[in-house]
């Protein structure tokens, strides 16, 4: 072999070494940032059960007296309720992030039992360690 051709086979080598290596690079790089998305659960996070108790203590008070400011204004009862529930949960929601929690309140419904309303919900709370379901979240309010 002559020598130019030996330094074009070195070249080639170094070349495929280089690529190889890189590639290498690129998918441990990968691994390790799917690695984290993982992270364990930290046990002295209690945000999720701290908010869970706080909605459910204040779901009550807090779209009865939205009713109440509701129909003071002018609203029918039917239209209080609704909207009484819908802006609960908007303002739980706004309560939820400056928590660093996630609140979302789902299948929000308004039943009339002669001029006793029943508000039910379902809230779902979660941050970045744990996620809780609370399946019967209910307000009664009596309009009579």
């Amino acid at each position: 072999m002559r020598s130019s051709e030996r330094g074009d086979v070195g070249q080639m080598l170094l070349a495929s070494g280089l690529v190889l290596m890189l590639s290498l690079l690129s998918m441990a790089w990968y691994g390790v940032s799917v690695a984290g998305l993982g992270e364990p659960y930290d046990g002295g996070s209690r945000e999720v059960l701290d908010t869970s108790s706080d909605v459910i203590a204040v779901w009550q008070p807090l779209v009865e007296n939205r009713t109440a400011t509701l129909i003071s204004a002018g609203n029918d009862w039917d239209a209080a309720c609704e909207a009484a529930a819908l802006s609960a949960a908007d303002d739980l929601m706004r309560h939820g992030e400056h928590r660093g929690v996630e609140i979302v309140l789902t299948d929000i419904s308004v039943s009339n039992n002669s001029g006793v309303f029943t508000i039910s919900a379902e809230a779902g709370i979660a941050d970045r360690h744990a996620r809780m379901e609370i399946a019967s979240l209910t307000a009664t309010v009596d309009l009579n």
